[in-house]
């Protein structure tokens, strides 16, 4: 079924002929550039969105980010009034986000190593973001793709023909070679607390380093508990679960996860041990620079083509991606030609349909001082 259109007021116009002696003080008057329902984007974020872009594709690209940024920025105010239809289209369908964000954000500090929300917080504002704005992003980013995966993702199907037909044509670009992927659960000694300087000592004198025996005694502890802890394992507890209580690695977040390896890459002793592993199988306790650790081999991809069993949840994925673009440009072809859109002279919508609408005017008395101070963004076009 059709939305009806929705009418559009341009306050901004009427207000400013009218009362321009009235606004308040703390009114922020900004250019509009287009109105999506009763939605506005401002030059402000269509500015904001280009100098994003132009960040990221030059850490992504440092040599050819001027190509890419060329070749993107004429779509970013299309990309703006996507999301501003995306997230309408959320709130019709009652998708808040809130309890994903919540996850999300936690997620967010896990994976940054922070102790606290507070210092998630600190993190964001350290970048040049508040943090309210900060979780707005966050939540649109959630509700836009709960809404693509629900409206759009939902209705595609895969063929088992187009997977395994996806296999045999592309054979050639999934030669790979050997690799493992590697968890780990690092014990690292505790240092004995620095002793109380002597009487009579010179103010900022280096206190004594630890003795012989205290700092064997902490070595013998972090091994005892490392052995510990591989005996868990080797009847059955999680190891995953124990890199994230007890670990104190980098990697105890993310369950000890270290990522892949090659041949070639780590020192040739762990190199021995680990490649002789097969999947789920775990290391001795291992002494190194850092403490004791506890090798996992999550995943050995053999040298060559994996199997399609390997291979197919990311044969799927790879198909999905292909079918989802043209997929959600016509959903959103159709989200635009249920709305009420207007652009500003000199900006273009990329994705803009011909059977588009734009807002409906009505006459000056419905302008109110009430619903403009409620905006607080006012343009011209």
């Amino acid at each position: 079924m059709k939305m009806k259109t929705r009418l559009c007021f341009p306050l901004a116009v009427l207000f400013t002929i009218l009362f321009p002696a009235v606004l308040p003080a703390d009114t922020v008057v900004e250019e509009i550039i287009a109105r999506v329902n009763n939605e506005i984007i401002t030059r402000t974020e269509y500015a904001h969105s280009r100098d994003q872009l132009k960040q990221e594709a030059q850490q992504q690209n440092p040599s050819g980010a001027d190509q890419v940024v060329a070749e993107k920025q004429r779509d970013v105010l299309r990309d703006l009034i996507d999301q501003q239809l995306l997230l309408q289209k959320g709130k019709d369908l009652g998708i808040t986000g809130d309890t994903e964000l919540i996850k999300r954000l936690d997620e967010m500090r896990k994976q940054m190593n922070l102790q606290t929300m507070e210092e998630l917080e600190k993190a964001a504002e350290a970048q040049g973001i508040s943090y309210e704005e900060f979780k707005q992003n966050t939540r649109n980013q959630i509700i836009t793709q709960r809404v693509i995966g629900q409206e759009v993702g939902s209705h595609m199907t895969l063929d088992k023909n187009e997977v395994k037909r996806f296999y045999d044509e592309h054979q050639a670009e999934m030669q790979q070679p050997e690799q493992i992927r590697l968890s780990e659960i690092l014990i690292a000694p505790k240092t004995p607390p620095a002793p109380a300087s002597q009487p009579g000592a010179p103010a900022g004198a280096t206190p004594p380093a630890p003795s012989q025996e205290e700092t064997d005694a902490g070595l013998s502890a972090a091994q005892a508990k490392a052995q510990e802890l591989l005996d868990q394992i080797r009847k059955g507890a999680s190891f995953d679960e124990l890199a994230k209580k007890e670990s104190n690695g980098p990697s105890a977040a993310q369950g000890g996860d270290l990522s892949y390896f090659k041949r070639g890459v780590l020192a040739k002793e762990l190199e021995d041990r680990v490649f002789a592993l097969k999947t789920g199988e775990v290391t001795d306790v291992i002494r190194t620079k850092q403490g004791f650790v506890i090798l996992k081999v999550t995943e050995h991809q053999m040298a060559g083509v994996p199997t399609l069993k390997e291979v197919e949840p990311r044969i799927q994925d790879a198909l999905y991606m292909q079918k989802l673009q043209p997929a959600l440009r016509a959903y959103l072809t159709k989200l635009r030609e249920d709305a009420a859109i207007d652009i500003k002279p000199g900006y273009i919508d990329t994705g803009a349909s011909p059977k588009q609408t734009k807002p409906v005017e009505t006459t000056a008395k419905d302008v109110t001082a009430k619903n403009l101070k409620k905006k607080k963004k006012l343009g011209v076009f």
